[in-house]
């Protein structure tokens, strides 16, 4: 397994977790707080709520766009706790994926029975 496969199992190791530890229904923001808690329980390194400015025509600008968390410099998560991902939410990571030059993405939903069927590994490039 390589680096960047054995990074992705222990970040879904760690969302098992705390999905485990909490079961479904509660807000996208505590999952987040949970997640990064038990990524550092885990020795993983992450930021949280990574701002995204956007270039427009050379210029930089603070849209207020964030990102949820990226581990390591080099896994993008977008945590959802909603009904079902949509392509909206694919569309959503791609772009995140694109801007930060960072190729590996996951979709964690945590409003789901069986956190499994609410992952959705996407690659940029």
């Amino acid at each position: 397994m390589d680096d960047q496969s054995q990074l992705s199992h222990n970040i879904i190791g760690a969302a098992i977790e705390v999905h485990r530890a909490l079961g479904p229904g509660l807000l996208e923001s505590a999952y987040e707080v949970c997640l990064c808690h038990e990524l550092g329980l885990r020795g993983l390194s992450f930021q949280r709520q990574v701002a995204l400015p956007l270039t427009y025509k050379g210029v930089q600008l603070d849209c207020g766009y964030r990102i949820d968390v990226i581990v390591a410099d080099t896994v993008l998560l977008e945590l959802k706790a909603v009904e079902q991902i949509l392509p909206i939410h694919e569309a959503q990571l791609l772009t995140y994926l694109r801007l930060t030059k960072i190729k590996l993405g996951l979709i964690i939903n945590f409003n789901v029975p069986v956190l499994k069927s609410g992952i959705k590994r996407m690659v940029n490039g």
